[in-house]
């Protein structure tokens, strides 16, 4: 789900930028330091709880917050500010769409937003599987259904950890098996048969 975010930053404005219009650079410099960045998202409720992390997809407002501090020995300004985001926040059990980006002998690698998440083999679909690795797809035995690169499916978030600020040490668990799941050329099926 798609949130937004409030939050305290501080930005180190480079030397060379110094002598551009001041907010423009701090506003870059958040821009350039947050977005694509993995951030925890406090609760309303409890001060200081941490519920989880977002991943920063834009910076929507920049407010300075005070002077800048210039450090000993650093030529570059440290400004605070606090700032606006938009950040995708994923939560267990959510229903989501992505793209198979990759096919492994374990199981498929699905992209949504900017997250891979692992659609393990023994979730894909409630039939015996084959792993054609040669051209990257499963295919089930009885059903004849396949599930390749480039296919658009639904799943469901089952397992979610997003310990660190980087993106590529996420881990996420993914699941086809459940009724309104699977590739959306089955979904659309279905729905075709049903009516």
């Amino acid at each position: 789900m798609f949130v937004m975010v409030e939050d305290e930053y501080i930005a180190r404005i480079p030397p060379e930028l110094l002598g551009d219009d001041y907010s423009r650079s701090v506003t870059q410099v958040t821009k350039d330091s947050l977005e694509g960045r993995l951030l925890d998202v406090q609760s309303e409720e409890i001060e200081g709880k941490n519920i989880g992390k977002c991943l920063v997809i834009s910076i929507v407002d920049v407010d300075l917050v005070g002077e800048g501090a210039i450090v000993h020995g650093d030529g570059g300004v440290y400004q605070s500010v606090k700032f606006k985001a938009l950040g995708f926040y994923p939560e267990m059990h959510e229903i989501i769409e992505g793209v198979v980006v990759s096919v492994q002998n374990f199981g498929a690698f699905v992209r949504f937003s900017s997250f891979d998440g692992l659609l393990h083999i023994s979730q894909i679909m409630d039939d015996r599987i084959d792993v054609d690795l040669a051209n990257m797809r499963f295919i089930g035995k009885d059903t004849k259904r396949d599930i390749k690169v480039g296919d658009k499916v639904r799943v469901k978030i089952v397992a979610l950890n997003l310990s660190s600020s980087s993106i590529r040490d996420s881990k996420i668990g993914l699941t086809m098996k459940q009724m309104g799941l699977g590739k959306l050329e089955w979904l659309r099926e279905k729905k075709k048969v049903e009516t």
